[in-house]
């Protein structure tokens, strides 16, 4: 009998131990003393475990303590701030890297210096060579230009600067472009040259081009330089878009995005990145939506149904279209004529049609279909689509319209009660507020433009992220642009609809993964989720609205690894 109570004795002994966390499994990596935000419900902690590449336990420190060994690497935060990494929900992931690698307009103040980095380039650069260039906008000039037309400079001070070499300079949206004398000569732009389908070449009062082509029109220019690329030996083509590739993921890292959905690859593009993946040189997790033609897409997109390759590392689950341009360039395509161009109603880019095809092969196909609209027409339209080939039991499919920027009333609550998910980017709303109303009027953006709190109210997922190169591919001024509505100039854009702190950060994090159909193993901190998250220098949820701006990224975890560090 006595030997019995001792041998009970000794198992409820060994099992208090084992409790005690004594022979827990050890983690690799385990970070400690924080603030950790999880985005799991309202859960915050102090500690985190990695074990491999997903979380192995979260909790207080005490308790994660037990799950170090002699191998464990430990970072005491300090009381930093952890949350899940960025997820960028839409941004151009190669057109950020070309973007580092050309001339960076955003820096131009006005006209002037635009023209004088185009001087320095061509004096720089041999004769015929093509000088490249993206981020200027002609409402952010500072004297705007003494000479214009519908607000945009003409191209006589730039072609003096710049005669033995063709210019193209991309607007900052995307949607326009402009090109110089030497460009426009070999494009044999004139007079009679016809505006295209769906684009729009600006001219002075006698006709003439000033430089400025719109949506559709600019292949009238930018054809030329892809003939110029197409001389390229396919070694020389690859090395450039590797190199792109592979500025665009380290700039991922410093800014603490540890995914991005990429708005449109071709085929080629995503075979190339397969073979980056491969070779562990793409430390970004990337979800690619396929930039193809119709006729194309359904030869090959059977092929490249790709989830999860590469140690979740290339995700191929999407089809971007474009429905419509942008507001800057008055390309969206509105119900109303723009206020400050009358009778102009902006561009159908894609015929409905062709949508309507794209979407049918999506929904063939099992892919997601995102769709860029911007105008309230464009919305409308595309809410319209989605509808006749999903009907009303839609929710499933996780269709997006991307941006959703301005909309008529009378189409907000249909997000909701449709499903689709609405992938905006809250900087657009900071950064255009300068000539939003200019464009649309008072009440139009008061009723329609970047409304997030009532599309949150009609029950819709909105996911959020930078649209780079578009906006700098930094989510700190995002999330201020979302919590605030503040521009550069400190005035309020229509505060009603800004968001919470959490629900700003839901955007950014787990909104995001469930717009890519990935909120099961990305978005947010739990045990056996992939241990992807950044470490801050501010706490987003109680600093100043000021210190939003200051924040720093301190860390950037990978599948456990540190992929970024502050020096």
């Amino acid at each position: 009998m006595k030997l019995t109570k001792i041998i009970l004795l000794f198992a409820l002994t060994s099992l208090l131990f084992n409790c005690g966390g004594k022979n827990l499994e050890k983690a690799d990596l385990v970070f400690i003393n924080g603030k950790i935000v999880t985005m799991d419900g309202d859960v915050i902690s102090e500690a985190i475990a990695v074990k491999g590449d997903t979380i192995l336990a979260i909790g207080y420190t005490d308790d994660i303590e037990d799950h170090v060994g002699d191998s464990t690497r430990v970072i005491d935060l300090k009381g930093k701030f952890l949350m899940p990494g960025f997820y960028d929900s839409h941004a151009h992931f190669l057109g950020l890297g070309h973007s580092l690698m050309i001339l960076d307009l955003t820096t131009a103040k006005n006209w002037d210096e635009v023209v004088a980095m185009v001087a320095k380039a061509a004096d720089n650069s041999i004769p015929g060579e093509w000088i490249i260039g993206r981020g200027w906008h002609q409402e952010k000039f500072d004297p705007k230009p003494e000479i214009n037309v519908e607000g945009y400079p003409v191209h006589d001070g730039l072609s003096k600067a710049s005669r033995l070499n063709p210019v193209l300079l991309n607007h900052a949206s995307g949607h326009a472009i402009f090109a110089n004398k030497r460009a426009m000569d070999l494009a044999g732009i004139n007079k009679s040259t016809p505006d295209p389908a769906g684009g729009k070449i600006v001219r002075d009062s006698l006709g003439n081009a000033i430089g400025v082509f719109e949506e559709n029109a600019e292949l009238l220019v930018s054809k030329l330089y892809d003939e110029f690329k197409d001389k390229w030996t396919g070694a020389q083509k690859r090395e450039y878009d590797r190199k792109g590739y592979l500025l665009a993921s380290d700039e991922c890292m410093r800014r603490g995005i540890t995914s991005f959905q990429d708005a449109g690859s071709t085929f080629d593009e995503i075979d190339l990145l397969k073979v980056l993946v491969d070779s562990s040189l793409i430390d970004v997790r990337l979800d690619i939506m396929l930039h193809e033609p119709n006729d194309i897409l359904k030869k090959k997109i059977a092929d490249y149904k790709i989830k999860g390759y590469g140690k979740n590392h290339l995700t191929v689950n999407g089809i971007k279209k474009y429905a419509d341009g942008a507001l800057g360039s008055r390309g969206a395509w509105m119900l109303e004529p723009y206020d400050d161009l009358p009778g102009a109603l902006g561009q159908n880019v894609t015929w409905m049609e062709e949508l309507k095809e794209t979407a049918q092969i999506a929904k063939n196909n099992g892919f997601q279909i995102m769709i860029h609209a911007i105008g309230d027409r464009a919305n409308r339209e595309i809410l319209n689509l989605y509808e006749s080939v999903l009907g009303k039991d839609s929710k499933n499919y996780r269709w997006r319209i991307e941006h959703a920027q301005h909309l008529n009333p009378s189409d907000i609550l249909r997000f909701g009660e449709l499903g689709v998910i609405a992938a905006m980017q809250s900087i657009h709303c900071t950064s255009d507020a300068s000539f939003v109303i200019k464009r649309i009027g008072e009440k139009r953006a008061e009723e329609g433009a970047y409304v997030w709190r009532k599309l949150m109210d009609s029950g819709a997922i909105i996911s959020n992220g930078t649209d780079s190169p578009i906006e700098k591919i930094n989510p700190i001024p995002c999330f201020y642009a979302a919590v605030t509505r503040r521009t550069a100039d400190g005035l309020l854009f229509y505060p009603a609809q800004k968001m919470t702190r959490q629900e700003a950060l839901k955007t950014y994090t787990i909104n995001s993964a469930y717009a890519a159909f990935e909120e099961n193993i990305k978005g947010s901190l739990k045990v056996g989720k992939l241990a992807d998250f950044v470490v801050l220098s501010n706490d987003l949820l109680k600093c100043s609205e000021d210190e939003i701006l200051n924040t720093r990224v301190l860390y950037t975890v990978v599948g456990g690894e540190i992929k970024y560090q502050q020096k």
